[in-house]
């Protein structure tokens, strides 16, 4: 049997703090969501050990920290943070406040982000407008229980709705959705494979059925999946992980390299972890990283922080055997839920909430 290559953290940790200065020119696309790609490049530095408070600069943690805070934006619908200064003109500094036709307004995705960076940078939410985010989340959903992903319209589908009940989770505050409206949303998004499409009649894919079953746990509602769906959910997952160890997100689709998160955790949260042969999908994650850092969709193909980030959280969540020989591939501990390091986690259960 082939050996297992190296995983190499350092490599992967260079290449996210070298995102977070600047982007490279293959990055450019994904430049209108840099509070999302500041949150997987910090969550990338969190799982494989490469930060802490104690060993970053302080003015680096300080200056990420107030960049964070400085997207958190006010307005009559709520609360909550934007993508960073995309599409801003600039005015001096950036306004934190937001009306109706406004270019740059709060994005539930997003604010579920910045939340989770904040607890990377173990920030004390001091400046966190609470009352404000209940009323952001009460403003995104809509009538079919959906949540928007803007709380004048903007795309609605699990990814949105998956994201109202982790911010809502962290809050300990449930009082900003209506969680069975919700929950009949999710369960509208059910296919006959026994995986989740993104919206209803939509095909199944990993990401909204990770999306769908986290929402589920977060409620505390899993009553509300019989063990039949149970059982066709974990058949349908199981069968997405193909011969060459990675996972794909769809039917009859190629292996990508996010989609052993978003499979491998859907697993997990359904307690059927053990079914996903760690062994291959680690040797897939090998075959995708970058010689200079970072880790791509598939092999050969230019990485980004975002599948760095889901490849390194599915490592964590499904190690390979002897995974902390040479401690080559021995990851933080992933709460598969939140999606973070389960340090991360706690600090944001204990600060967050009022």
């Amino acid at each position: 049997m082939d050996p297992l290559p190296p995983l190499t953290k350092g490599a992967h940790a260079t290449h996210c703090r070298r995102c977070l200065m600047g982007l490279p020119g293959s990055q450019v696309d994904i430049d209108p969501s840099k509070l999302a790609l500041a949150f997987y490049c910090l969550g990338s530095l969190d799982l494989t050990g490469q930060f802490s408070i104690e060993s970053t600069k302080t003015s680096d943690v300080e200056l990420w920290r107030q960049w964070v805070w400085a997207q958190q934006t006010q307005g009559p619908r709520g609360t909550g943070f934007r993508p960073g200064n995309y599409m801003t003109a600039d005015r001096g500094e950036l306004p934190n406040l937001y009306s109706e036709g406004s270019d740059n307004p709060p994005h539930v995705i997003v604010t579920y982000t910045a939340l989770l960076s904040l607890a990377i940078l173990r920030d004390e939410f001091a400046q966190l407008d609470r009352p404000g985010i209940i009323k952001f989340l009460q403003a995104c959903q809509n009538e079919d229980g959906s949540f928007s992903s803007e709380p004048y319209g903007g795309d609605a589908d699990l990814r949105t709705t998956y994201c109202a009940f982790a911010i809502s989770s962290m809050l300990d505050d449930w009082s900003g959705v209506r969680v069975e409206n919700a929950l009949n949303f999710i369960e509208t998004c059910r296919t006959y494979e026994g995986g989740y499409g993104q919206a209803p009649f939509a095909e199944a894919s990993g990401g909204p059925t990770y999306c769908a079953l986290a929402s589920i746990f977060l409620a505390s509602k899993s009553d509300r999946l019989t063990d039949g769906e149970r059982k066709q959910t974990i058949r349908w997952l199981v069968q997405n992980q193909v011969p060459s160890g990675g996972y794909r997100g769809r039917t009859n689709k190629d292996a990508d390299a996010c989609y052993c998160f978003w499979c491998g955790a859907s697993l997990s949260i359904l307690g059927a972890g053990q079914l996903t042969c760690e062994l291959s999908l680690s040797k897939f994650i090998a075959s995708c990283q970058f010689k200079f850092g970072g880790i791509s969709k598939a092999p050969n193909e230019h990485p980004d922080p975002y599948h760095t980030y889901l490849s390194l959280a599915a490592v964590a969540l499904c190690p390979p055997p002897n995974a902390g020989v040479g401690h080559n591939w021995k990851l933080q501990s992933l709460d598969p839920l939140l999606n973070a390091n389960e340090a991360t986690s706690r600090w944001a259960r204990k600060h967050i909430p009022i």
